[in-house]
């Protein structure tokens, strides 16, 4: 209970700009999904923190990062749903500011998964990170106008199939062979999610950047966005809450 309140009492507390958000149009379908995200982030982070009691203590610092990504991510919601609404322009540096906190902590989400039942190698935890890097970096100068669109979105999707490839093939798989099954089909659905989850990212950098000319079409490319966060973060939390409680119970 302790907890829960101390999360209430820093929602309650809200920077004045990121809580106001000005009037949303019913009509405006990219405002509705800021709202909708924000508070299903909201939600997810107060679960995550709660639940962390419920399982074995190998297993809390997993579901604390979840609930570090989610909350990381409902921060910067609110700024991002208040840029949008109140100016309708794309929050680019809110939303890079976001992933470069929690995609490496994705990654981090992967190696602790292992960690808890597997001897894995801390090399894995750094190629990850470095290739979530260069991936948010491309992403970033590509949508900033420091590098050209087209070559800093082949750059970003070279890092994120470097990644795939470390985690289905290189060292990641190589580690999973001796967990549970439990915890095998755990990293299993989260693979999924890194390879058709995260696909939706570059869809909506395309979306937004690749198609209809030179124009930057910011609608499709937030509500893109906003689902693959809400996909990306929630549904990835929730795989590890999963194996969490069931590894637990059979202990």
């Amino acid at each position: 209970m302790g907890k829960l309140l101390v999360i209430l009492g820093g929602v309650i507390a809200l920077p004045p700009f990121a809580a106001s958000g000005g009037d949303l149009d019913s009509s405006d379908l990219t405002g509705v999904s800021f709202w909708l995200v924000t508070a299903a982030l909201l939600a997810a982070t107060v679960f995550f923190f709660v639940e962390r009691d419920q399982v074995s203590a190998k297993w809390k610092t997993s579901l604390t990062v979840s609930g570090l990504v989610t909350g990381i991510a409902f921060w910067h919601y609110l700024y991002m749903r208040g840029v949008w609404i109140e100016t309708g322009e794309t929050p680019t540096v809110f939303r890079y500011i976001d992933w470069l906190l929690t995609v490496p902590l994705l990654m981090v989400e992967f190696y602790l998964i292992l960690a808890a039942c597997t001897n894995v190698a801390g090399s894995l935890f750094k190629k990850l990170l470095g290739g979530s890097l260069v991936m948010l970096i491309a992403g970033y100068m590509g949508e900033s106008g420091s590098l050209p669109v087209l070559p800093a979105f082949i750059v970003g999707c070279l890092a994120w199939f470097y990644m795939i490839y470390e985690l289905y093939a290189g060292e990641g798989k190589a580690a999973v062979t001796t967990a549970s099954p439990a915890v095998m089909s755990a990293y299993n659905t989260m693979m999924l999610i890194i390879v058709v989850g995260w696909a939706i990212y570059p869809a909506g950098y395309a979306a937004g950047y690749l198609m209809g000319g030179d124009g930057v079409y910011a609608q499709n490319l937030n509500v893109i966005y906003n689902l693959a966060d809400f996909v990306n973060k929630i549904l990835f939390g929730l795989v590890i809450w999963h194996v969490a409680v069931k590894e637990s119970s059979n202990a």
